[in-house]
C-alpha cells in the first residue's frame, strides 16, 4: 500500500493498492523530487475514466513497471476532479507538445516540476521505454531535458494569460453590440451542424450543453425559426437517444458515434444538472412532453443515485461494473441481449422492440442492444394502430420491469466526493425545474443543497473549500466553484424572492475580487491568490462542457450590477466581454460569454414587482421562457438598491427598465406582458 491510501479521493483510493510507490500532489511530494533531484511522474485521471483503469491494470498494477518508476521517478497521482488546477496547466503543456490531450494525462517533468514529455494512454511497454530513456537523458544529459523544459515554459507562460486585443485600452464602455457579428459566428457555427441527428456532424458527439442554451436563446430573441427546429431535433434525439437512461435517467457523458447510440457510460453529475437546465428552458418555450419527461427522470436519477446524506451529491458512475463473468467491462450495466428482453418482455414484445429499436439500428456489438427510439411514439402507435397514450403506458410498465431487473446487477463504481462548483450546478438544474414545473419538492431539493454548501463548505465570512468526503472539508476552493456558488445564489433568489441570496452571492463576489481578480489582465485568475502557484498561470476563457469561470463571473457581475447599482461590476464584465469577443475564432468554446454579449443586444429587460401579490406574478413569470429579462420583486419595503422607494402599500406595480432607464410603473400585468414581449 503507498501513500494515496491516506487521501480521500475515490480516483487516489482506487491506486492505493499498485506496486508503484504513489505520492498525492502536495508540498512535501513536490519537495522530495528536488531533494532526490529525481524526475516526476505526474499521472492525472479521475474516477470515471475508463481508459484510466485500462491503464492502471496494464501498467501501475504491473510489476515490472512500478520497479522502474519507483526506482528512478517521484510518482505522483492527480484526481483531475480535485485538482482542475494542476490538470489545466500539464494539460496546456501537454497539448503544446502533442497537439492533443486527454485522460489519463501522464507527464514526466524536472524536479522543479516543468514537463519535458506527455501524453495520454501508453501501453505498459511503450511507457517503460519512454521512461528508461528518459532517465538515461537525465542521469547523463541533464542540460537536453533543461533546455527542451526552458522552451517549453517560455511558450507555456505565454499562453497561460488571457491575449489582450491590439485596442485593450478601450474602456469598457466603449461596447457595442453589433447583430451582424453575432450572425456571421452562427452561420459559421451552422455549418458544422448534423440536420439528421442533431448535434454537430462528428463522432464522438458531446451534448455540450451550454451550447445549446445559448443557440436556443440566440433563435428565440431572433424568431429563427429554421435553429430553432435545430436545437429541438438535438434535444429530441438525445433524450431518445442511448446516451439517455430511459430505464433509470440521467444522461451518459457522450456518445461514440452519430446518432447518441452507444455512450460512454460514466454519468456525470455536471452533465446531468445542466442538461435539466437546459431541458427546463425548452419546455418552457415549446411544452415537449418529452422534454418534461426527460426533466423529471434526471432529476430522480440524481436523487436515487447521487445524493449524499449531508444534502450534497456525488460526482459520478463509473463507465465500467462486472459483466457476467464477473469481469469489468464498460456498460455491462446497462445493456441488454434480445434474449434478455424476450423473458422480460413476455407480452407486445414486437411493440418493444420497435419502439427500442431492437434491430439493427439499435444492435451495438457483441448482441448487446442500448436502448434508443428511432421514432417518436405516435409514429409507433400509428403503425401498430393502438392510441399514443396506451403505448406511453405500456412503455413505462416496460422501464419498470427493466430497471426491477437491472437493480440485481452489480451496479458502477461511484466516485463519492461532493465538489462545490458542480453541487452549484446541480442546484441550479433543481432550482431551474422548479421554475418549469412548480414542484415544490424540486425547491425543496436546492435549498438544502444549499444548506449542504454553506454549512460543510463555506467557512462563513471567508473561503469556500473545494471538496467534502467523509465529513471533511478540503482544498481551498478555485474560481470555478464561487462562480457557480454566486450563480446558484441568483438563482434561489429568483425562485424565492428571499434577499439573503443576493447578499451573500454580492460577499463571495467581493471575494473574488480579493483573492482571485488580476487587474493586469482584466480577468479572474483560476486560483486564489492564498494558494501555492503552479508552474503557470492558469486564466479559465475557453467554455468547454462547463462554460469557464471567467464567463460565468461576467454574467454573475452583469446581475449583480443591476441588483446593487454596481456601476464596478458592469464594467469589469464589460472590459472581459470586448477582450474575449475581439479575438473569438470558433464560437462553440464561447457560447456562454455569447449569451452575455446577447445581453447587450437591446431587448435586455430588468423588471422589478412590489406589491401583495409580488411573489404570484413573479412565479407566473418564472414559468415563461424569457432569458432576456431579470427579475426582482418584493411584497415589502425592500433595501435591495434596485427595489428601494418603489413599493407602495397595497398596490402591485411593475416597473420595465433597459439600459438603466425605467418607464413609469404601471398596475396593469398584460401590459408588462407586452412590454417583455420580443418582437
Amino acid at each position: 500500500m503507498n501513500e494515496l491510501s491516506n487521501e480521500t479521493s475515490p480516483y487516489l483510493l482506487q491506486h492505493a493498492n499498485n506496486p508503484v510507490h504513489w505520492k498525492a500532489w502536495n508540498p512535501i511530494s513536490l519537495a522530495a523530487a528536488v531533494d532526490s533531484n529525481k524526475l516526476i511522474i505526474i499521472s492525472i485521471g479521475y474516477s470515471a475514466c475508463h481508459w484510466c483503469h485500462v491503464m492502471e491494470h496494464e501498467t501501475f498494477e504491473d510489476n515490472e513497471a512500478a520497479e522502474v518508476m519507483n526506482a528512478h521517478f517521484v510518482s505522483i497521482k492527480v484526481d483531475r476532479e480535485e485538482r482542475p488546477d494542476v490538470d489545466a496547466v500539464y494539460m496546456k503543456a501537454v497539448q503544446l507538445m502533442t497537439r492533443h490531450g486527454g485522460w489519463p494525462l501522464n507527464i514526466v517533468a524536472l524536479p522543479d516540476g516543468r514537463p519535458v514529455w506527455g501524453g495520454t494512454y501508453f501501453r505498459k511497454s511503450e511507457w517503460i521505454s519512454t521512461l528508461q530513456q528518459l532517465y538515461g537523458l537525465h542521469a547523463g544529459q541533464p542540460e537536453k531535458l533543461i533546455e527542451y523544459a526552458t522552451r517549453l515554459d517560455e511558450a507555456l507562460q505565454a499562453i497561460s494569460r488571457p491575449t489582450p486585443p491590439q485596442n485593450d485600452l478601450t474602456p469598457a464602455s466603449a461596447f457595442q453590440f453589433d447583430p451582424d457579428f453575432l450572425a456571421q459566428l452562427v452561420a459559421r457555427w451552422s455549418r458544422s451542424f448534423d440536420r439528421e441527428f442533431g448535434g454537430m456532424a462528428r463522432a464522438p458527439k458531446f451534448m455540450m450543453p451550454d451550447n445549446y442554451a445559448f443557440l436556443l436563446r440566440y433563435a428565440y430573441q431572433h424568431n429563427d425559426t429554421d435553429l430553432l427546429d435545430f436545437v429541438n431535433l438535438t434535444l429530441t434525439k438525445m433524450a431518445q437517444g442511448g446516451i439517455f437512461d430511459t430505464v433509470g435517467g440521467g444522461f451518459s457523458r457522450y456518445s461514440v458515434d452519430m446518432k447518441w447510440h452507444v455512450p460512454h457510460f460514466e454519468k456525470m453529475l455536471y452533465d446531468n444538472g445542466q442538461l435539466v437546465s437546459l431541458y427546463s428552458d425548452a419546455y418552457r418555450l415549446t411544452n415537449n412532453p418529452l422534454y418534461r419527461e426527460t426533466i423529471e427522470k434526471t432529476l430522480a436519477f440524481c436523487l436515487a443515485e447521487l445524493q449524499s446524506p449531508e444534502g450534497g451529491f456525488y460526482c459520478a458512475l463509473d463507465a465500467d461494473s462486472p459483466n457476467t463473468q464477473g469481469t469489468p467491462e464498460e456498460g455491462a450495466f446497462y445493456v441488454w441481449t434480445e434474449n434478455q428482453l424476450k423473458s422480460l418482455i413476455t407480452e407486445d414484445y414486437d411493440l418493444f422492440a420497435d419502439v427500442f429499436s431492437i434491430n439493427d439500428f439499435g444492435h451495438w456489438e457483441h448482441g448487446n442492444f442500448v436502448l434508443i427510439q428511432q421514432h417518436h411514439l405516435e409514429s409507433v402507435a400509428a403503425r401498430h394502430h393502438i392510441p399514443t397514450a396506451e403505448l406511453q403506458l405500456k412503455k413505462k410498465q416496460w422501464e419498470k420491469v427493466l430497471l426491477e431487473e437491472r437493480n440485481k446487477r452489480v451496479a458502477p463504481g461511484l466516485d463519492d466526493k461532493c465538489l462545490t462548483s458542480w453541487n452549484a450546478i446541480m442546484l441550479i438544474g433543481f432550482a431551474d425545474a422548479y421554475k418549469t414545473l412548480g414542484e415544490t419538492r424540486y425547491l425543496d431539493t436546492a435549498q438544502r443543497t444549499a444548506a449542504f454548501i454553506r454549512s460543510r463548505l463555506w467557512q462563513e465570512g471567508g473561503n469556500l473549500y473545494r471538496s467534502f468526503k467523509n465529513g471533511k472539508a478540503s482544498i481551498n476552493a478555485y474560481l470555478e466553484d464561487y462562480a457557480f456558488v454566486v450563480r446558484a445564489w441568483i438563482k434561489l433568489y429568483e425562485v424565492t424572492l428571499d434577499e439573503k441570496w443576493l447578499h451573500e452571492a454580492k460577499q463571495l463576489t467581493d471575494h473574488c475580487f480579493d483573492h482571485f481578480y488580476d487587474a493586469a489582465t482584466g480577468f479572474f485568475s483560476y486560483t486564489s491568490s492564498g494558494d501555492e502557484p503552479l508552474i503557470a498561470p492558469h486564466f479559465e476563457t475557453e467554455d468547454n462542457v462547463i462554460p469557464s469561470s471567467n464567463a460565468v463571473m461576467g454574467h454573475n457581475l452583469q446581475a449583480l450590477s443591476v441588483y446593487f447599482g454596481n456601476t464596478y461590476y458592469e464594467s469589469v464584465a464589460e472590459r472581459m466581454l470586448v477582450k474575449i469577443t475581439a479575438s473569438i475564432d470558433y464560437p462553440s468554446a464561447f457560447s456562454h460569454w455569447l449569451a452575455l454579449y446577447l445581453n447587450g443586444s437591446g431587448q435586455q429587460r430588468e423588471l422589478a414587482i412590489t406589491g401583495p401579490e409580488a411573489s404570484k406574478f413573479a412565479a407566473e413569470l418564472n414559468t415563461r421562457y424569457q432569458p432576456h429579462v431579470l427579475l426582482a420583486a418584493t411584497e415589502s419595503e425592500s433595501g435591495l438598491p434596485f427595489l428601494q422607494q418603489r413599493f407602495v402599500h397595497g398596490q402591485n406595480l411593475f416597473y420595465v427598465c433597459r439600459n438603466k432607464s425605467c418607464g413609469l410603473p404601471t398596475s396593469d400585468f398584460q401590459t408588462v406582458e407586452n412590454e417583455l414581449t420580443i418582437s
